[in-house]
């Protein structure tokens, strides 16, 4: 196999590792067919009003102010006289969209909407909204037209404001929930001059839906304890009450309709949500009006978080919910079928109705849950061979009827509280066999991943032995009969794997899955030549000190996975780096080289150890950043100037990309500035910003191809960028890590000297530009498995020195301000993606140098990368498959998608180096050479 067809089979395969992690794990719980259940008894309401404050915390809510004064005074009198009150407790991810999901539709949202933004429906659903009759939204573009998009029929009307007032940057971000306000009475206005709009609302089953997203856009901008979000809750609060006057005024105080306050999520007190943050998670749950039960006084409560306190709630009674439960308490409230997919339980404790009442609503809650499974353990069973199906043997088909009968026996008895503590008990075990049979491919699954996987990783050590070290022993001449019958083996499992999967009605990806670990083993087996003549060579290797590199190698991979959980980690692991010239001796030739390696190692040690969230903008330290990038640019010419003299064409135009990088730190003072005096973004620093942004790619290309002066221009570039998408210390890291990576290329020189390789040309007269003679390509050495394992540490490094990507709220919105404001999740999320990357070209161009000044193929030296990234992916998903807890579990999940997604980019860069330098690497790679 050619190397341009290893590294492109390489790619397929970890595209197929990358999806299979999603295939596995987040998979859509739906599943469709079941009956609607309905509730025989009239419902206590005719209609309901839905508030939803996004991005509301519970304690921004509850908790008076220091002086003792109320936030929400409204809101307050309703908890202490006319309603109930609780904390809902949300789920990860803590985004807008899953949360209106849980709320509205009862369960909890499949992680491929965020594929679309959060906006559209990847899998069509039943909602409340749904069921109803008739419903009326008012709010955000960004979330309403989802639940019209997904309702049968056209009974769900919704009303949108612009996307463009969604702006962070806005002087008064609560004009938003004016705007619905003000949309809500005139629409009541019209009702009163239009018959059928009339007619309409005085429908039972009516649902009017009020999406305020002020207070998050306020979150955002401000943060939750400025002024502005206190604020906006004072003005909700204000509106709520305003607006239920108006309604029990055009019902004529009827007391038909039922009223319901809370919160898609919260959020952190550096003003971002998407984690699992108890800030992000504790969300309000007020409601109060027609079948709501009142205010009840108690003595004493007990809730591990200890908040009532602080709330001084302690008197009245809290009933939390999970968030999905909303759902059916909504349906039950107005009379409509719970929705078909809901997995929330009726809180009963928020009803004021009868006992027979709240039996049947139960009842029907529980068979509406028991549906879905059943549905579930069919489409299950009919895909299953019948000897291999295992059944969830805590509810059999026996077990279901039995229930059905015994539930319906106690209501007609009149022994309400029994069947709802029956109806609570299958609640639960539909639940338990809902996850059941939803995770019942995972083992199977993950294992036919695992086979691959470890397949792949020994096929890749095969390569590099194989193509790498010179085995004294020629390779026996293979009988033909044996490779023959060893490809037969091989089809015949195929084939086998094919039919097995056949008879099951196995979704397509299934046959990828389990079929892929065949070729690959196939070519390990016959690639066995080679492990039995590396064994034979065995007495004449190096043995102590291979194995001497393995184990130094599988505690750094530990140290890097420790690392993606305790940042602390890299520090230790830069800190032990910063000893390696002492350790290798390199420090005896290279005194002055050594200790500026350690001092750089040091001072990046000490970005993992500073907090990722939480802190204030300071753009003074921006600002330092930018000082800094500008001060060693300016003594690396005047250094080069003293060893190779510059042109006056590449002179200016690092002065250019010096003096930019003095506009872009003074733009990002400016930006901020403005927008604390809510000036909004001024419309020139926004076109410097997209201007730097598109001028850093193609910059670079115009600078001389000399070594470092083209590694200058593309960190000044990049650098520019970064300051952009600054808010504080980060700021600093890009120069201090193109510091090191600039030492690290010139240690490595100095290396290689120590071990009696040298260069004819010094790194100052390096060209990129130039032809390198194929002749001079040197040996893989042990030494490399080191130089491969500094690039797999410091592309870590990268990635977590200043935060943590693995987690969705360590994103500050403050850093994509320069360009723009406007709420765009697709763009936002770019920009922070590529802040995210800039640290990591850093590191690949400095990479690259040192495997062009150390004259080695850089295909030779990417396969021990390979191996290395392969076994941390590897190991997180062994972890994946550990963890018990959900949060865990999608904890590593995202780690083993960031090793993952490394790997195929370093992959794709691989290509097309080798694309474009194919002749040169292709007699390289056929040299075969010592593994010295």
């Amino acid at each position: 196999m050619n190397m341009i067809t290893f590294f492109i089979v390489g790619l397929v395969v970890h595209i197929v590792f990358f999806i299979s992690i999603f295939d596995i794990y987040f998979t859509s719980p739906l599943v469709h067919g079941m009956t609607p259940q309905h509730v025989p008894l009239p419902p206590p309401a005719k209609r309901l009003v839905l508030f939803v404050a996004d991005g509301l915390r519970a304690d921004s809510l509850f908790r008076p102010d220091v002086n003792g004064t109320l936030r929400a005074p409204y809101i307050r009198s309703i908890m202490e006289e006319k309603g109930t009150w609780g904390v809902s407790h949300t789920r990860v991810p803590t985004e807008s969209r899953p949360g209106h999901v849980a709320l509205i539709a009862g369960f909890y949202e499949d992680v491929s909407a965020v594929a679309k933004g959060w906006k559209e429906n990847p899998v069509e659903f039943d909602s409340v909204f749904n069921e109803s009759k008739h419903t009326w939204c008012w709010g955000s573009p960004d979330i309403l037209p989802m639940f019209a998009k997904g309702a049968s029929g056209d009974h769900v009307y919704t009303h949108t404001y612009s996307a463009e007032n969604q702006d962070f940057a806005s002087t008064d971000a609560s004009k938003l929930d004016t705007w619905v306000f003000d949309e809500v009475k005139a629409f009541f206005s019209s009702a009163r001059r239009n018959e059928t709009l009339l007619s309409r609302l005085h429908e039972d089953q009516i649902v009017l839906f009020l999406h305020l997203l002020g207070i998050d856009t306020n979150g955002h901008a401000h943060r939750p304890m400025s002024k502005e979000y206190l604020e906006n809750i004072a003005y909700v609060d204000a509106g709520v009450e305003e607006i239920v006057s108006m309604i029990e005024d055009f019902f004529e105080n009827d007391g038909k309709t039922a009223y319901v306050f809370t919160s898609d999520h919260g959020m952190t007190n550096w003003g971002s949500h998407g984690a699992g943050h108890p800030s992000e998670t504790l969300t309000p749950l007020v409601l109060w009006g027609a079948g709501a039960q009142t205010a009840q006084k108690v003595t004493s409560q007990d809730f591990e978080d200890q908040l009532l306190h602080e709330w001084n709630l302690e008197h009245l009674r809290r009933v939390d919910v999970n968030q999905a439960d909303i759902a059916p308490l909504m349906s039950s409230l107005i009379g409509v079928p719970i929705p078909l997919n809901s997995v929330g339980v009726l809180p009963l404790h928020y009803l004021d109705n009868s006992e027979h009442f709240k039996a049947e609503s139960m009842y029907a809650n529980s068979v509406q849950i028991l549906e879905q499974f059943k549905v579930k353990m069919a489409q299950k069973k009919e895909t299953t061979l019948s000897f291999l199906f295992t059944p969830y043997k805590s509810l059999t088909e026996s077990r279901q009827l039995d229930f059905v009968r015994k539930a319906r026996s106690l209501i007609q008895q009149e022994k309400y509280d029994e069947a709802i503590r029956l109806c609570n008990a299958m609640i639960a075990q539909a639940l338990e066999g809902l996850s059941y049979y939803h995770t019942y491919d995972r083992f199977f699954l993950g294992t036919s991943v695992v086979v691959g996987f470890v397949g792949w990783t020994s096929y890749v050590v095969l390569v590099i032995l194989k193509t790498h070290a010179s085995l004294r022993k020629p390779h026996a001449h293979r009988d033909p009969v044996s490779a023959r019958s060893l490809w037969r083996v091989f089809a015949c499992v195929a084939l086998m794997i094919i039919a097995f999967l056949l008879i099951q009605a196995s979704p397509w990806t299934y046959y990828i899955y389990c079929l892929l670990p065949v070729p690959v083993w196939y070519s390990v087996f016959k690639e066995f030549g080679t492990l039995a003549d590396l064994m034979n060579s065995a007495p004449s290797l190096p043995l102590s000190k291979c194995f001497g590199y393995f184990v130094v190698v599988i505690l750094g991979i530990e140290l890097l996975v420790i690392g993606f959980f305790y940042r602390a980690m890299l520090t230790m692991g830069l800190v032990v780096l910063s000893g390696w010239p002492v350790i290798s001796q390199l420090y005896t030739q290279a005194k002055g080289m050594s200790l500026s390696w350690a001092l750089g190692c040091l001072f990046l040690a000490t970005f993992p150890l500073m907090p990722v969230v939480g802190r204030e903008p300071n753009v003074h330290l921006v600002t330092c950043a930018g000082s800094l990038t500008l001060l060693t640019s300016a003594s690396f010419l005047w250094l080069s100037r003293r060893r190779t003299p510059l042109q006056w064409r590449d002179c200016q135009l690092c002065i250019a990309q010096m003096v930019h990088v003095a506009l872009c730190a003074y733009v990002l003072n400016s930006t901020h500035s403005s927008l604390k005096v809510k000036q909004g973004l001024p419309i020139v620093n926004q076109i410097i910003s997209w201007t730097t942004l598109a001028s850093s790619f193609v910059v670079p290309l115009l600078s001389s191809t000399r070594l470092f002066q083209r590694l200058l221009s593309i960190s000044l570039s990049l650098v520019s960028t970064y300051l952009l998408l600054s808010t504080g210390y980060e700021a600093l890291f890009p120069p201090v890590l193109c510091w090191l990576m600039f030492v690290w290329i010139n240690i490595e020189q100095e290396a290689m000297h120590t071990q009696g390789i040298s260069n004819k040309l010094g790194l100052s007269s390096f060209d990129f530009a130039e032809n390198i003679d194929i002749t001079n390509i040197r040996q893989l050495k042990l030494d490399d498995i080191r130089r491969s394992y500094f690039f797999v540490f410091f592309i870590i490094t990268a990635f977590f020195g200043t935060g943590n990507i693995a987690s969705i709220n360590s994103f500050d919105p403050a850093s994509i301000y320069c360009f723009l404001t406007v709420f765009n999740p697709f763009i936002m999320g770019a920009l922070m993606m590529w802040k995210v990357l800039i640290p990591f070209v850093i590191v690949m161009c400095a990479f690259e140098t040192i495997q062009v000044s150390t004259r080695l193929s850089s295909r030779s030296l990417f396969l021990i990368v390979l191996v290395i990234s392969d076994l941390m992916a590897l190991h997180f998903f062994f972890l994946v498959k550990d963890y018990g807890s959900w949060l865990d579990i999608g904890t590593s999940i995202s780690h083993y998608v960031i090793v993952m997604s490394m790997t195929i980019f370093l992959m794709l860069l691989s290509i097309m180096s080798h694309v474009l330098t194919s002749k040169r690497i292709h007699v390289g790679w056929r040299k075969k050479t010592h593994f010295t």
